[in-house]
């Protein structure tokens, strides 16, 4: 597969899966690539993040708007809003950001179950198998968060990265969604107290998993 580098924000809108419904200001999509292009790297908020949380010398090798990991069962892959490979002190580490502003997280786990296929059997039980979750787990919890973890571990062990970090890069002013997050870092073992704080989540499938929440200038 080839890839285009980005000159500018309107070459991740053309990424989207859907590009004029979720590309309008005061949004995620349009608030995380901005954010991310201005900063021609990591942004600021997100360096100092790394520096406390013990992430040492992260140097980013290539950063993939809208980026799609495959998912057993089922046809839809999982379309994270940023996925970066990057260099640390100590190896690769796969990072799965995804951007929100007033946006939720989507539908929770008893919704998604809601109508049960093959498919979603076959999926749930890949995931918790992949990721060490009891399959009657908390219900409440929301879906997205499992698979777009997923998403950093698979592209982790896809390029021999010993670390995956999912990261929610919020750009709420009110931290919509944060209390979502909470409840799946613990269900993970990795309780977030509170925003610009990783957390070790413990080895899934090889890979040390790490779980933050980092917050950007609010948007408009």
């Amino acid at each position: 597969m080839f890839y285009i580098p980005a000159s500018g924000v309107d070459d991740w809108k053309k990424l989207l899966a859907h590009p004029e419904k979720h590309w309008r200001e005061g949004y995620s999509a349009h608030a995380l690539a901005t954010r991310w292009q201005s900063a021609g790297g990591f942004p600021a908020e997100i360096a100092d993040v790394f520096a406390a949380g013990g992430l040492l010398n992260v140097q980013m090798l290539i950063g993939l708007p809208e980026h799609k990991v495959a998912l057993p069962g089922g046809v839809r892959a999982s379309q994270t809003d940023l996925w970066v490979l990057a260099r640390t002190a100590d190896g690769l580490i796969s990072i799965a950001i995804e951007g929100k502003v007033r946006e939720s997280f989507g539908p929770t786990l008893a919704e998604w179950f809601a109508e049960t296929t093959p498919g979603k059997t076959e999926r749930w039980s890949a995931l918790c198998d992949l990721l060490s979750i009891a399959p009657d787990c908390d219900r409440a919890l929301r879906y997205q968060l499992v698979h777009r973890t997923a998403s950093a571990v698979l592209e982790a062990k896809r390029f021999h990265a010993g670390k995956a970090l999912m990261l929610v890069h919020s750009f709420s002013a009110h931290r919509d969604g944060f209390a979502d997050f909470q409840a799946f870092a613990h269900q993970m073992g990795a309780p977030i107290s509170g925003p610009g704080e990783l957390q070790r989540a413990g080895i899934k499938s090889g890979v040390e998993l790490i779980l933050g929440w980092v917050e950007g200038p609010p948007a408009a």
